[in-house]
């Protein structure tokens, strides 16, 4: 299996992604060697400049730990994708290739926001665009919206059969940055969902949310997961078995049901938390 890991921040630039004296980042590391024990091989790259349909079609999943709007140089100063590129993206993941979404990728390419960077009004991020939101968000299923102080919370797991999934057991306990998200597609197969309740900051004041999911594209698989925030996330056995079950299914080595089930699982989903301004 072929997998490209793309790593442009136009927005802020996480540490699990930064290059630093011309080491790898830490997730790259982590990733080369869930390859080397998987089979699978890995590119990584910082440069949008690069998609176009011919440079997509060596690879079999793409996965974004992203930010911001992409075809600003932005915060990292590599090189943007253009909107051909883009097209080209979600294109080739509606014609069958895996798509993977970390963390902040569900922060990139936001419905009406242009430029490097977080916009300093962020009402817009309060809406629900439905139709009309951008369609890299139509395509992976949800937006974030902000996040509180890093915390200790607890996300379950609603199907421990989908792949990766087992080793979580009945939830994920962890201290993380967690995302509070939104525009959720309706066909979304959740794989863990955020309980809110005793959660400290007004951006968990709503009932439990998907905070991963799985979904079908056209003919592609797409996944992603608000994770991901942390080095020691990084290092951590269940968020490695849930990427590696990722690469296995949307690289087609496994099959899952990923019938929708976020009106049974997230009944109130689509509650927004109060306004706040920042992250």
């Amino acid at each position: 299996m072929r997998v490209l890991y793309f790593t442009k921040s136009a927005g802020y630039e996480h540490s699990v992604v930064r290059h630093a004296d011309g080491e790898p980042s830490h997730s790259e590391k982590i990733l080369g060697r869930i390859g080397a024990s998987h089979a699978i091989d890995f590119a990584f790259s910082k440069d949008g400049s690069l998609f176009s349909p011919d440079y997509l079609a060596g690879f079999d999943v793409v996965i974004f730990y992203t930010s911001g709007d992409l075809f600003s140089v932005g915060e990292d100063g590599n090189p943007p994708l253009t909107p051909s590129g883009k097209q080209a993206l979600l294109d080739a993941v509606a014609g069958g290739k895996g798509f993977i979404a970390i963390h902040s990728a569900g922060d990139t390419f936001h419905t009406g926001e242009s430029g490097g960077g977080n916009p300093a009004d962020r009402r817009n991020r309060y809406k629900i665009h439905g139709e009309a939101a951008d369609p890299y968000i139509r395509m992976l299923g949800g937006e974030f919206i902000n996040h509180g102080k890093q915390q200790d919370g607890r996300a379950t797991v609603p199907d421990p059969a989908f792949p990766g999934c087992a080793a979580l057991g009945d939830a994920f306990e962890c201290y993380e940055e967690w995302y509070s998200l939104k525009e959720f597609s309706p066909d979304l197969h959740v794989m863990l969902v955020l309980e809110t309740e005793g959660m400290e900051g007004v951006d968990y004041q709503r009932p439990p949310f998907p905070l991963a999911w799985a979904r079908t594209h056209g003919e592609g698989r797409v996944w992603f997961n608000g994770m991901g925030h942390r080095e020691d996330i990084w290092e951590h056995p269940k968020f490695q078995s849930l990427l590696v079950g990722a690469l296995e299914w949307t690289g087609r080595r496994v099959d899952a049901d990923v019938s929708p089930n976020l009106a049974q699982v997230t009944s109130n989903a689509a509650v927004m938390p109060p306004f706040r301004e920042g992250t």
